[in-house]
């Protein structure tokens, strides 16, 4: 209960359950009287502190009195006065002299008040309390409010009942305010400087308050703005990645922690001037030295494992060991990596400069965003199927990055053309471009992006882009410093974007040129692309319906500088245009690559004026089922000096058509791949190997199942530099993998034995004494072998990397 006391204060009487009823009249005292019970067997009072009108001297204040003690007000007669606190004095005697028993309480109270009028020299209005708890007194004391709050109570209304209120001070008991008289006796004084605003008093029982201090205090108690402010104030990256070790509400606190927030910041360099001597005295481990972040490290996170607290691990574990400097991220549909890792890696990683996501669809514009601002040192940015990322996260990039040259944007449908120009516009060191799958960039983001950054752009591939005709034309005419080109799949461009862009003479520093599924590629726009290329190096075409012989020799005979020609499913071609083209073309050609060109077949009879190709040195025939012996005589006639030979695929190649070829090379075999040749045997390798044994580094003969131990007996005897052999699903058993293992000079590297049914068990320990050169050994689908035997091979080659 709560209400004022007058100094007519009578004895209290009990109204109910409600408190106690007491009188007003027009001198009032400024403080409250708090009651507070739960029953009327047991009614704990609380009695906030009282004092006059006149601030002269401190007053005492009544707390929690139980409801077995004497509770009584005295009117201030200075007789009446005396003999209550003889009364007091004389019970506080006893009680020492004659303590209760621990488990009683006992709590008496003394109220006293002074008259306004009366002449009595009490400068104050006193109040204590006893308290007798556990065998132990406590004599309470508090200091009264000024005047100027007595006078806003006494001046505020009310009613006359005392009503139920609060207590005065949160924590009346505090140890360090106690002075002990005695030792059963206690003494509590109070700040002298009391609040303004009066908090609630609660005199709480001693056993409570002893439980409270012995809970024990933990710095996880404190708020996340608190925590923040503490560790932000660590001396250095060391300190913040051991201390990221706690947890991971401190993991992530720490990881919020932007650069420019850090409160101490290690100086890694000397002011202009100045040199430094080092203390020759200091003993200093070079492992607790700090490395500074400079971005050495790399860092690759799979699907399972990117999330957003292996992200901010990575970050505050890196920053004290050189500094994360490329992150690339592969993740799924699943991938739980949000914007909260990201910004962890802004924050910790300023000297990031390569940043690959791949798949991650729950990142947004404000991760991008946040790394715009805390990796401003960015130079490579990969984004590939993250749906969130829109024109908005491409533009924080491009304004905060001014170091980018390479951009890579791959199946994010929220991109369209207005982040390109921005990026156009802002990023001058920008010298590679990919834009893949992105259903919205047009012509206009490609055309504004190629010509403000013509000066510096290097690399471009365009590929499954809503693109016309004007896209090539702008780069036949700003591409002047362009060295690789790479168009995929560019529905919409036709036969006049190809002849403008090789028309523009633009493309003067274009060095190879890669066009895939591009229907408007035709004899003309080739031809065109030869004459603006003067320096092209490589050409790759790719399923090409309207390149013909009449384009392919009219393209060699314009790109003298021509040294790797690839064609891949273009069926028009022939052997008479591929030969054609070999007579006419740059005499320094170094490879072609012919594969599934369906066009080109054996022809009848040979043409009487031949090329010679004295500098190709690597041929591919690969999956044209119309190349057999007759063809395959005419290569070997005009590709002396082939080193590397791969006919993989060709089913209808025998040993007889193979033994012109093999015998017609004047400088030796170096790779060889005949995997598919299912009519090879094992005259041919025997022969092979004893040509060329000397330069064979490779051999391929994957699905020939007609070789046989033979083959292998032949290679050990006549192979000297043999590093990779492939035989699997062949004909060989154990006695031929013992042959093999027993060649000294043999340093096998990689041997596959897959699907050698065959090789059993008692081929292991053989396997086992290769030799420390052997890295990789195929064995899948091996059916003799036990899981046994490969457990016991692995432990013996322990460094090699064994597929079962």
């Amino acid at each position: 209960m709560q209400g004022l006391v007058t100094e007519d204060l009578k004895w209290g009487r009990v109204k109910g359950n409600k408190g106690v009823q007491v009188s007003r009249s027009k001198h009032a005292c400024d403080e409250t009287i708090n009651l507070e019970w739960s029953s009327w067997a047991h009614p704990p009072l609380s009695i906030a502190g009282l004092s006059s009108a006149h601030e002269v001297s401190p007053c005492g204040v009544i707390s929690s009195v139980h409801s077995s003690a004497p509770f009584f007000y005295v009117e201030p007669k200075p007789l009446l006065t005396h003999s209550i606190l003889f009364f007091f004095f004389f019970l506080l005697l006893l009680l020492l002299i004659f303590p209760p028993h621990r488990s009683a309480d006992l709590y008496g109270a003394c109220l006293l008040m002074r008259s306004a009028d009366s002449a009595y020299p009490l400068p104050f209005v006193a109040a204590f309390a006893v308290g007798v708890r556990g065998r132990r007194i406590r004599l309470l004391r508090v200091s009264a409010p000024s005047s100027v709050l007595m006078a806003a109570l006494v001046n505020r209304g009310g009613s006359d009942d005392i009503c139920h209120g609060g207590s005065l001070f949160s924590n009346l008991v505090d140890s360090s305010l106690l002075l002990s008289l005695s030792r059963n006796v206690d003494v509590y004084c109070s700040s002298r400087k009391r609040p303004r605003v009066t908090a609630p008093l609660a005199f709480r029982a001693e056993k409570k308050v002893a439980d409270k201090k012995r809970q024990p205090r933990s710095i996880d108690s404190l708020p996340d703005e608190c925590l923040f402010e503490i560790l932000r104030r660590l001396p250095g990256d060391k300190e913040r990645s051991n201390s990221a070790r706690v947890s991971k509400r401190w993991l992530m606190l720490l990881s919020s922690i932007r650069s420019s927030e850090l409160g101490a910041r290690k100086k890694c360099r000397i002011e202009s001037g100045k040199k430094f001597l080092p203390d020759l005295n200091k003993n200093v481990l070079l492992d607790e030295q700090e490395s500074e972040n400079n971005g050495y490290l790399t860092r690759r996170l799979d699907a399972d494992e990117a999330t957003d607290i292996r992200l901010a691990s990575i970050a505050l574990g890196t920053c004290s060991r050189g500094g994360l400097g490329k992150l690339f991220i592969q993740g799924s549909n699943s991938t739980r990596v949000t914007d909260v890792g990201l910004s962890a890696i802004a924050h910790a990683c300023p000297a990031l400069r390569v940043l690959s996501m791949w798949k991650v669809p729950l990142i947004t514009d404000a991760g991008l965003s946040e790394i715009a601002d805390g990796c401003p040192l960015l130079e490579k940015l990969d984004l590939c199927q993250c749906p969130l990322i829109t024109d908005k996260g491409l533009i924080a990039v491009a304004k905060k990055c001014p170091n980018l040259t390479s951009l890579t944007i791959e199946s994010c449908a929220s991109i369209c053309n207005e982040g390109l120009q921005v990026i156009g516009r802002s990023c001058p060191k920008l010298k590679s471009l990919t834009i893949k799958d992105c259903l919205q960039v047009g012509d206009q983001g490609i055309v504004s992006l190629v010509s403000s950054a013509s000066s510096c752009l290097e690399r471009i591939k365009l590929q499954a882009l809503n693109i016309s005709d004007i896209v090539l034309a702008v780069i036949g005419h700003y591409g002047k410093n362009l060295i690789d080109l790479s168009l995929n799949g560019l529905q919409n461009v036709g036969e006049k974007g190809f002849w403008v862009m090789g028309n523009a003479l633009g493309l003067q520093k274009l060095r190879s040129i890669t066009i895939n599924c591009c229907n408007g590629l035709t004899d003309k726009g080739l031809q065109a692309l030869a004459k603006g290329s003067p320096f092209l190096k490589q050409l790759f075409v790719r399923k090409s319906c309207y390149l013909s012989d009449a384009g392919l020799r009219s393209f060699a005979e314009t790109a003298r500088a021509l040294e790797n020609l690839h064609l891949e499913d273009c069926n028009r071609i022939t052997l008479m245009g591929v030969l054609g083209a070999l007579l006419t073309c740059n005499p320094e050609l170094k490879s072609l690559v012919l594969v599934r060109c369906l066009g080109i077949r054996d022809i009848a009879f040979a043409p009487t004026q031949l090329p010679s190709c004295m500098s190709l040195r690597s041929l591919t025939i690969r999956d044209c089922p119309g190349v057999t012996g007759a063809s395959l005589q005419v290569v070997g006639k005009i590709c002396p000096q082939l080193q590397k030979l791969d006919l993989s695929g060709q089913v209808g190649v025998t040993d007889a058509s193979l033994i012109p070829l093999i015998q017609s090379s004047e400088v030796g075999f170096v790779e060889v791949n005949l995997s598919g040749c299912v009519n090879l045997t094992d005259a041919l390798v025997t022969m092979l190997v004893k040509a060329h044994g000397s330069t064979l580094k490779m051999l391929n003969l994957d699905g020939c199942k007609r070789i046989t131990d033979q083959s292998l007996v032949a290679i050990a005897d006549s192979c000297s530099v043999f590093d990779d052999l492939d035989l699997s699903c062949s004909s060989i058993s154990d006695y031929g993998v013992a042959v093999l293992a027993s060649a000294r000079q043999l340093n096998l590297c990689t041997l596959s034995l897959a699907s050698c049914s065959k090789v059993t068990d008692k081929s292991l320990p053989f396997l086992g004494n290769m030799g420390k050169s052997m890295v990789g050994l195929n064995l899948q689908h091996c059916s003799s072998i036990s899981i046994h035997g490969i457990g016991l091979l692995e432990e013996k080659l322990w460094w090699c990397d064994i597929i079962s």
